[in-house]
């Protein structure tokens, strides 16, 4: 299936209008892209305690996992920032375990236009990934 970026942005736009921001007002929007087609999306949430706040891209990607979806081949991310938000420490670890070879568009909510891509491994290299052995 080929990816459309742009309407993968324009998805993650959409998503943002969901975020509960009301500490940082910094509203970010994602949306994941499944192999079957279907967009999954997920905007960021905050909490007056600060640690239980929670990235847009973890909320859309644990709303597939938990739904029992696996297999991703992208995921968007837009929010109010100059070259759009990359995706956090966090965020890249659990994109590296269950959407390894996920293509990440981000673009800011001002310029939907002008989408970047990285891969998941150029932005998370050497992941640690729990190849463990018995």
């Amino acid at each position: 299936m080929k990816i459309d970026p742009k309407k993968l942005i324009v998805a993650a736009a959409q998503s943002r209008k969901n975020a509960v921001a009301p500490y940082s007002k910094f509203q970010v929007g994602a949306a994941l892209l499944t192999r079957t087609g279907d967009i999954i999306g997920g905007a960021n949430v905050e909490s007056a305690s600060y640690g239980l706040t929670c990235c847009a891209e973890r909320i859309a990607l644990f709303k597939a996992l938990t739904a029992g979806i696996r297999n991703f081949t992208a995921i968007a991310v837009v929010a109010r920032i100059k070259g759009g938000p990359m995706p956090c420490g966090a965020c890249r670890q659990l994109l590296a375990e269950y959407a390894p070879a996920a293509k990440v568009f981000v673009a800011d909510s001002d310029d939907l236009d002008a989408i970047s891509t990285f891969s998941v491994k150029k932005l998370l290299p050497s992941a640690f990934v729990g190849n463990f052995r018995t």
